[in-house]
């Protein structure tokens, strides 16, 4: 899934680590907050205490099941050598066993993504022109929602009731669940028109229980929510050299928001939203 998005992210992390960080931020039903900083991935408990429960792990996304199950991936280059891409992708049981749900594979991660509504579905965005919106079903079954011609799209997310929502450029589109894909905003990031490019100032896509949708703007240091009615506000600011990434909502509506800055370093911080 998503290689070419994948092969661009690692080689400018090669000489940028910050330059594109992961977006995996997941709580479970205890208040655990589960983060990933493209090398291992972090259990933060409510008492603030943090830990790694995955060592040595590449990956930029996370799932957590409905039982507590954790998911992720890694992805790792071979060398000159061999030139060649392999991954595995594996589960943290809520017990705290960890085993491979796939293992270790050549190439890049296909048929599969961390972004899954209620039923355990899944859905991605397939990169090659034009553009294909894929679901899997829980059974194995695999089928094309949508297709469409866009610039970049990159992070995605799903809600739980199968909503799927994409970044192309500066952009937020929606799939909704009948089929059709609109534009809810352009220009997120505010660039100017003469300087305008591909670009990637646009983070992970979050949502909350009331239907609100979430997008980390990287460039200007904040976070922007959209409501079903189309308002949008700014919920969250990051200092510099600090800035969010990706970000989740709590069950009492706090926001969780994953922060890398340019010493590449990442913290994840508590913010209490405007209502």
């Amino acid at each position: 899934m998503m290689k070419l998005l994948l092969l661009g992210i690692l080689l400018l992390l090669a000489t940028k680590a910050t330059a594109h960080p992961g977006v995996g931020i997941v709580q479970d039903a205890q208040g655990n907050v589960y983060y990933t900083d493209l090398e291992n991935v972090w259990k933060r408990a409510p008492n603030g205490q943090q830990r790694i429960v995955v060592p040595r792990v590449h990956t930029h996304e996370l799932y957590l099941d409905p039982q507590g199950n954790l998911y992720g991936e890694h992805l790792w280059y071979e060398g000159e050598a061999t030139n060649k891409w392999k991954h595995y992708v594996w589960r943290l049981s809520s017990g705290g066993q960890l085993s491979k749900v796939i293992p270790a594979t050549p190439g890049f991660l296909t048929n599969y993504s961390f972004n899954r509504d209620h039923s355990g579905a899944m859905y991605w965005a397939e990169r090659e022109a034009p553009y294909r919106i894929m679901k899997k079903l829980p059974g194995g079954k695999v089928m094309v929602l949508a297709r469409g011609r866009f610039k970049d799209v990159r992070w995605q997310h799903v809600t739980p009731d199968g909503q799927f929502y994409f970044v192309d450029d500066d952009a937020l589109y929606v799939l909704a669940a009948d089929g059709t894909i609109r534009c809810l905003k352009r220009n997120l990031d505010e660039a100017l028109s003469s300087t305008a490019k591909v670009n990637h100032n646009l983070g992970g896509i979050f949502s909350d229980r009331q239907g609100n949708i979430y997008v980390t703007v990287t460039n200007l240091r904040k976070v922007q929510r959209l409501s079903p009615s189309g308002h949008i506000t700014t919920v969250a600011r990051s200092s510099a050299p600090w800035t969010a990434s990706s970000g989740l909502v709590a069950p009492d509506g706090d926001l969780w928001l994953l922060e890398y800055n340019t010493a590449n370093q990442l913290r994840v911080r508590r913010v209490r939203p405007p209502q």
